[in-house]
């Protein structure tokens, strides 16, 4: 089974993480996890005017691995194969684009990220990867 794990470095995403790992233990079937991070950029089109692409590639690239390392442990100490993606762009249209790109089976996602207080039942892009995704999406508080 292939399993596209978002992570926004959300306790929730990190949850979504721990029960990957315990399907994974349960499961008769070898397990696959993509961990992906995926930042929106545009609220930086004002900074890319006095600071290098290079830099804002490296301040993103930075961020995402810090938010991803928690997760990787998780799935390391858990035995399960996984890999890691870094993108940039819509967060929700990145995931489901990847998610049909490398044809999992499941999209496993915190049920509230970065901006939980902003949304009071349901994630903004949890609610847009679910109802956009052609794959089940299951959702992790």
């Amino acid at each position: 089974m292939k399993i596209l794990l978002p992570i926004d470095g959300s306790k929730s995403s990190l949850n979504a993480a721990k029960y990957v790992a315990k399907l994974a233990s349960n499961s008769r079937s070898p397990i696959t996890v993509t961990l992906v991070s995926v930042h929106d950029d545009t609220g930086l089109t004002h900074v890319k005017q006095f600071v290098s692409k290079s830099v804002v590639d490296d301040y993103l690239r930075e961020i995402s691995e810090k938010e991803l390392k928690p997760a990787q442990k998780v799935l390391d100490a858990a035995r399960v194969k996984h890999s890691m993606v870094i993108k940039r762009g819509h967060i929700a249209e990145e995931i489901i684009t990847l998610a049909n790109k490398d044809k999992v089976d499941i999209i496993v996602m915190g049920a509230k990220g970065r901006s939980a207080l902003l949304d009071v039942l349901i994630g903004s892009v949890a609610q847009r990867v679910s109802s956009l995704a052609k794959q089940p999406v299951l959702l992790v508080k």
